[in-house]
């Protein structure tokens, strides 16, 4: 019986503290602590938002919290981007975790004691600026993951790399920003990533639970520019012009029959929005010339570059149709955020051990769109929600992200700091896993005459992450169109 005792004693030991790893209730109860530690964080983050590019004092709120619990600190990454660099008590890989710190122009409407009363410039107008999509938590979950990680020092193998980004909305007219400029300055490379992981809290999606979802899990974001020219004329005698509203207006019914029509829908979505048109100056003059603008959203590199040559060809027509003529721009902005399936795969068990099989659910798409598909670009890369909606509320009554009335329910951000940690605590590479890491070692310069070398071998696409690279690499591009220039 002693020695039957003596075994269950070393094996349940062994089982806590086995290669120096903490146990799962270790790394969660280490988050439960932190926790009221985030909710103060989150609430000082949204009491003073700041807009993109210009989040110099959420910045420093940052670099201060790091330096305090002893990492490597980096500041002026992207311009106000912060990473700090906590190394391990033993070699292993290079994991980086990312939260995004920018702002909206939206003026918050609620009772909150910690409401945004602050103002900013945008576009050359004073607006109101608020944390109308949740960045402020996703702040301080990744900053209640680095306490918990840098109080775990001597039970971290390898390199952790948090990196608080700014300007996901979208940097100011003029500047470069966000996770592109990130990647271009090197935050990838120095240390060289092997896998990257990133949170968005969701206002639809209840608190406790997380979702997830393999391959594409958010569109591409295009925007695009069509200007109509006509001829002018007066309102009361049409035939003596060219109409160029009466021909934009069947330019838009014609783009929705792109969506109906023309895409395979049961592929993957597509989205074409019209979301603003200038033309005229008074009610009896038909104008010279109408611009209008809009967004573009998908989910498949070849769908996006098939959507964007029609879109081009049914404006041009349909006006050639009308007398007018049509010039289409477009603007290839944010690239499909693309989950790596076997880094899913793998790190599933986490976060089902961070808080419950049953609280982890597979997401449907989104045809919203985010950044940090450009670190996917670099390295096998992994984007799941955290819900931030009151428990028992219905979905339909909660207002959505990017509005004044948004709200989270930071009563469990817990979620996000065991999410993170536990990856960080389970993550090992693999040989799947670091084949794929190698499948993007292009430099730009290296990119096409690589491609023009190999397109035509097929088992060069075998690997989704593969041609969604290229496609990144390439502006999204048609991969034929590519391979044609051989």
């Amino acid at each position: 019986m002693q020695k039957l005792l003596t075994i269950l004693l070393f094996v349940s030991f062994s089982t806590m503290f086995a290669f120096g790893k903490p146990a799962d209730s270790e790394v969660n109860a280490a988050a439960e602590r932190v926790l009221p530690k985030v909710i103060e964080w989150r609430r000082h983050l949204h009491q003073y938002p700041e807009l993109s590019n210009r989040e110099t004092k959420t910045a420093k709120y940052v670099e201060d919290h790091l330096r305090r619990i002893g990492l490597e600190v980096r500041t002026g990454v992207a311009k106000t981007g912060v990473i700090g660099i906590l190394k391990g008590s033993a070699p292993g890989p290079t994991v980086g975790l990312r939260a995004d710190m920018d702002a909206l122009p939206v003026t918050e409407r609620n009772s909150l004691s910690f409401a945004s009363k602050e103002k900013g410039e945008y576009n050359g107008q004073t607006v109101g600026v608020m944390h109308a999509c949740g960045h402020d938590t996703h702040v301080a979950m990744l900053l209640g993951a680095a306490e918990v990680l840098a109080g775990m020092r001597d039970k971290v193998k390898g390199t952790i790399v948090f990196i608080f980004q700014p300007a996901e909305e979208g940097a100011p007219a003029g500047e470069e920003g966000g996770a592109k400029l990130m990647v271009k300055e090197g935050v990838m490379d120095n240390p060289k990533i092997d896998a990257i992981f990133g949170i968005h809290v969701n206002a639809q999606t209840e608190v406790g639970k997380i979702k997830y979802k393999p391959g594409a899990m958010m569109a591409a974001s295009d925007w695009f520019t069509i200007r109509v020219k006509g001829r002018q004329t007066h309102g009361a005698y049409p035939w003596l012009g060219t109409d160029p509203i009466a021909a934009a207006s069947q330019i838009i019914n014609g783009l929705q029959m792109i969506v109906s029509r023309q895409s395979e829908l049961t592929k993957s979505p597509v989205v074409i929005t019209i979301g603003k048109i200038n033309a005229g100056v008074r009610e009896n003059i038909i104008p010279e010339e109408l611009v209008m603008a809009g967004t573009i959203r998908t989910l498949d590199t070849a769908i996006q570059t098939g959507v964007h040559e029609k879109i081009k060809l049914t404006a041009e027509k349909i006006a050639e149709s009308m007398g007018a003529t049509a010039t289409v721009e477009i603007d290839k902005r944010t690239p499909v955020t693309y989950n790596t399936p076997e880094l899913v795969k793998k790190m599933l068990p986490s976060l089902e051990k961070a808080i419950g099989r049953e609280n982890v659910a597979e997401a449907e798409w989104v045809m919203g769109a985010e950044d940090f598909a450009f670190y996917g670009a670099k390295a096998p890369a992994f984007f799941f929600w955290v819900g931030g909606m009151p428990k028992g509320k219905n979905v339909k009554d909660s207002a959505p992200h990017h509005t004044p009335d948004f709200f989270i329910d930071d009563s469990r951000l817990d979620v996000g700091v065991k999410a993170f940690a536990n990856i960080v605590m389970d993550f090992k590479m693999d040989g799947k896993l670091a084949k794929i890491s190698g499948e993007n070692v292009f430099a730009d310069a290296q990119a096409e005459q690589i491609l023009i070398q190999n397109c035509r071998q097929p088992n060069f696409y075998e690997s989704p992450f593969q041609t969604f690279q290229l496609g990144v690499l390439f502006e999204n591009e048609a991969i034929s169109q590519l391979c044609g220039k051989s």
